[in-house]
């Protein structure tokens, strides 16, 4: 019955921005901590940036500085802005969320990044 919807892929030139949103249709548990990942062909998924119920944060070195992951509260939505995005940042990004009950996945959004 959950869900985690996300938005915001697309195609954008390299130096651009993309602001991608995941919030669960709707929240029966309590939620430990929110993240994203992103996933290559041949290539498993790997974390990107990840926010914890404390608010802090981690993220993947290579969009350090560049990515920013925030989490609305009242929304229970996660964000990642993603600026000076790069070829390299291509791939399927994967919402997260880490609850007193399981682990929940969105379904993916498409992020390419071209030159």
């Amino acid at each position: 019955q959950v869900e985690l919807v996300e938005s915001g892929g697309g195609w954008v030139q390299a130096g651009g921005s993309l602001r991608l949103s995941c919030a669960p249709s709707r929240t029966t548990f309590a939620i430990y901590a929110m993240a994203w990942y992103r996933q290559v062909p041949g290539k498993e998924r790997e974390l990107v940036a990840r926010i914890t119920i404390d608010a802090s944060t981690n993220y993947a070195d290579s969009v350090k500085g560049r990515f920013t992951i925030s989490r609305n509260k009242s929304r229970d939505t996660v964000y990642l802005q993603m600026n000076g995005l790069k070829p390299e940042d291509t791939g399927v990004y994967y919402c997260n969320i880490r609850s007193n009950i399981r682990d929940y996945w969105g379904q993916g959004t498409q992020v390419t990044v071209s030159s």
